[in-house]
């Protein structure tokens, strides 16, 4: 299976990311171990799973390139938000 998923900081930062595994690929997030998120706190708020590698590459591009999408990403998650922060 292939991941694309949403992080969120408890200041209120978001991070999208892709993976193949993603316990191991949560687990450097949350030990500091990843460039992007290092030195904060992060909580999975959402994740998509896919069989295709293609598939799970082209989502994590367009929520992080296309504002509608990440928007409407935000829209469906803003319950899950409010729960972090």
């Amino acid at each position: 299976m292939h991941y694309v998923y949403l992080l969120v900081s408890e200041n209120g930062e978001h991070y999208i990311g892709y993976t193949k595994n993603l316990r191991r690929r949560i687990k450097e997030h949350t030990e500091g171990k990843s460039r992007y998120t290092k030195g904060k706190k992060w909580k999975v708020v959402y994740y998509e799973a896919y069989l295709s590698k293609e598939d799970a590459v082209q989502r994590e591009r367009r929520l992080k390139n296309d504002g509608r999408a990440r928007y409407g990403l935000m829209r469906r998650v803003q319950r899950s938000l409010r729960e972090v922060l």
